[in-house]
Protein backbone atom coordinates (compact mmCIF):
# COMPACT_ATOMS: atom_id res chain seq x y z
CA UNK A 1 0.00 0.00 0.00
CA UNK A 2 1.30 3.80 -0.72
CA UNK A 3 -0.93 5.19 1.78
CA UNK A 4 1.63 5.79 4.07
CA UNK A 5 -1.26 4.81 7.45
CA UNK A 6 -3.01 7.82 6.54
CA UNK A 7 -6.04 8.62 8.92
CA UNK A 8 -9.60 8.42 7.53
CA UNK A 9 -12.54 9.76 9.78
CA UNK A 10 -15.76 8.67 8.06
CA UNK A 11 -19.03 10.69 9.58
CA UNK A 12 -22.74 9.32 8.76
CA UNK A 13 -25.45 8.79 10.59
CA UNK A 14 -26.19 5.24 9.59
CA UNK A 15 -24.27 2.82 11.65
CA UNK A 16 -24.28 0.48 8.55
CA UNK A 17 -22.85 2.94 6.63
CA UNK A 18 -20.12 3.83 8.78
CA UNK A 19 -19.41 0.20 9.79
CA UNK A 20 -19.18 -1.11 5.57
CA UNK A 21 -16.38 1.95 5.00
CA UNK A 22 -14.55 1.41 7.70
CA UNK A 23 -14.07 -2.35 7.21
CA UNK A 24 -13.23 -2.04 3.34
CA UNK A 25 -10.64 0.85 3.82
CA UNK A 26 -9.29 -1.11 7.21
CA UNK A 27 -8.27 -3.98 4.36
CA UNK A 28 -6.95 -0.99 2.25
CA UNK A 29 -4.67 -0.41 4.71
CA UNK A 30 -6.38 2.83 6.15
CA UNK A 31 -6.50 4.33 9.74
CA UNK A 32 -10.27 4.89 10.23
CA UNK A 33 -12.06 6.87 12.92
CA UNK A 34 -15.85 6.71 12.83
CA UNK A 35 -18.61 9.36 14.24
CA UNK A 36 -22.08 9.75 13.89
CA UNK A 37 -22.48 13.47 13.32
CA UNK A 38 -20.61 16.50 12.58
CA UNK A 39 -20.12 17.85 16.16
CA UNK A 40 -18.41 14.06 17.03
CA UNK A 41 -16.69 14.79 13.91
CA UNK A 42 -15.01 18.13 15.11
CA UNK A 43 -13.98 16.56 18.75
CA UNK A 44 -12.47 13.65 16.72
CA UNK A 45 -10.26 16.35 14.67
CA UNK A 46 -9.07 18.16 18.13
CA UNK A 47 -8.19 14.58 19.04
CA UNK A 48 -6.29 13.64 15.76
CA UNK A 49 -5.43 16.98 13.87
CA UNK A 50 -3.39 15.26 11.45
CA UNK A 51 -6.42 13.27 9.57
CA UNK A 52 -5.62 13.04 5.67
CA UNK A 53 -9.45 12.58 4.74
CA UNK A 54 -12.58 12.71 5.98
CA UNK A 55 -15.73 11.09 4.20
CA UNK A 56 -19.16 12.87 5.27
CA UNK A 57 -22.79 11.90 4.39
CA UNK A 58 -24.73 15.41 4.04
CA UNK A 59 -27.91 14.48 5.57
CA UNK A 60 -27.26 14.27 9.80
CA UNK A 61 -29.24 15.32 12.80
CA UNK A 62 -27.43 17.96 14.63
CA UNK A 63 -24.38 19.37 12.57
CA UNK A 64 -24.85 18.62 9.42
CA UNK A 65 -22.44 17.55 6.43
CA UNK A 66 -22.21 20.98 5.26
CA UNK A 67 -21.47 22.56 8.50
CA UNK A 68 -18.93 19.82 9.15
CA UNK A 69 -17.67 21.02 5.90
CA UNK A 70 -17.59 24.89 6.72
CA UNK A 71 -16.11 23.68 9.88
CA UNK A 72 -12.99 21.54 8.79
CA UNK A 73 -12.63 24.50 6.13
CA UNK A 74 -12.26 26.85 8.76
CA UNK A 75 -10.43 25.02 11.43
CA UNK A 76 -8.49 21.85 9.40
CA UNK A 77 -7.89 23.42 5.69
CA UNK A 78 -5.27 20.88 5.03
CA UNK A 79 -8.09 17.71 5.89
CA UNK A 80 -9.80 16.88 2.41
CA UNK A 81 -13.22 16.16 2.42
CA UNK A 82 -15.72 13.67 0.39
CA UNK A 83 -19.37 14.42 0.51
CA UNK A 84 -21.47 11.50 0.30
CA UNK A 85 -25.37 11.58 -0.19
CA UNK A 86 -28.49 9.42 -0.54
CA UNK A 87 -29.65 12.68 -2.16
CA UNK A 88 -28.70 13.08 -5.56
CA UNK A 89 -29.74 17.27 -5.32
CA UNK A 90 -28.08 19.03 -7.93
CA UNK A 91 -27.81 22.33 -5.67
CA UNK A 92 -25.74 20.18 -2.36
CA UNK A 93 -23.74 19.46 -4.96
CA UNK A 94 -22.87 22.59 -6.50
CA UNK A 95 -23.01 24.05 -2.48
CA UNK A 96 -20.65 21.11 -1.53
CA UNK A 97 -18.06 21.92 -4.35
CA UNK A 98 -17.97 25.57 -3.66
CA UNK A 99 -17.32 24.57 -0.14
CA UNK A 100 -14.01 22.99 -1.28
CA UNK A 101 -15.38 19.91 -1.32
CA UNK A 102 -12.74 16.83 -3.19
CA UNK A 103 -15.79 14.80 -4.41
CA UNK A 104 -19.20 14.19 -4.07
CA UNK A 105 -20.37 10.58 -4.22
CA UNK A 106 -24.21 9.25 -4.36
CA UNK A 107 -24.88 6.17 -1.40
CA UNK A 108 -24.70 3.59 -1.93
CA UNK A 109 -20.91 3.89 -2.43
CA UNK A 110 -19.21 2.50 -4.87
CA UNK A 111 -16.13 1.18 -3.94
CA UNK A 112 -14.07 1.60 -7.15
CA UNK A 113 -15.56 5.23 -6.86
CA UNK A 114 -14.26 5.60 -3.65
CA UNK A 115 -11.07 3.99 -4.11
CA UNK A 116 -10.78 6.86 -7.39
CA UNK A 117 -11.45 9.24 -5.39
CA UNK A 118 -9.22 8.78 -2.75
CA UNK A 119 -6.17 8.37 -5.22
CA UNK A 120 -7.13 11.85 -6.82
CA UNK A 121 -7.46 13.61 -2.89
CA UNK A 122 -3.87 12.10 -1.95
CA UNK A 123 -2.21 12.32 -5.41
CA UNK A 124 -3.02 16.25 -4.74
CA UNK A 125 -2.57 16.60 -1.26
CA UNK A 126 1.31 15.16 -1.23
CA UNK A 127 2.37 17.25 -4.22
Amino acid sequence: MVNERKTVLIVDDEENARIGLSCFLCQEGYEVETASNGEEALEILREHPHTSLIISDINMPGMNGMSLLREVNRQHPETAIIMVTAYGEVESYIDAMNLGAFEYLHKPVRTDELKLAMRKVFAKTTN
